[in-house]
């Protein structure tokens, strides 16, 4: 197997778990940028989540998801 494909998971974190950076809720995509103990979502009440993928578009990309889904 070669590294890349090693490399190629995704870390899960629980509310409670100390984390600095910015985070994607599992349940609704909401994102949370912070550096201390990650929350229950605000948006859904979820407890799961992953590190947002950052790309120069993301803001708009989410913005974009939320007009489509409602």
């Amino acid at each position: 197997m070669d590294e890349l494909h090693t490399l190629d998971y995704v870390e899960f974190l629980r509310a409670g778990s100390y984390a600095r950076g910015t985070f994607q809720c599992t349940a609704c995509g909401r994102t949370v940028t912070l550096n201390r103990e990650l929350p229950l979502c605000p948006t859904c009440g979820d407890g799961l989540w992953e590190r947002a993928q950052w790309t120069p578009f993301s803001a708009e990309r989410a913005a974009l998801r939320s007009r489509l889904t409602t």
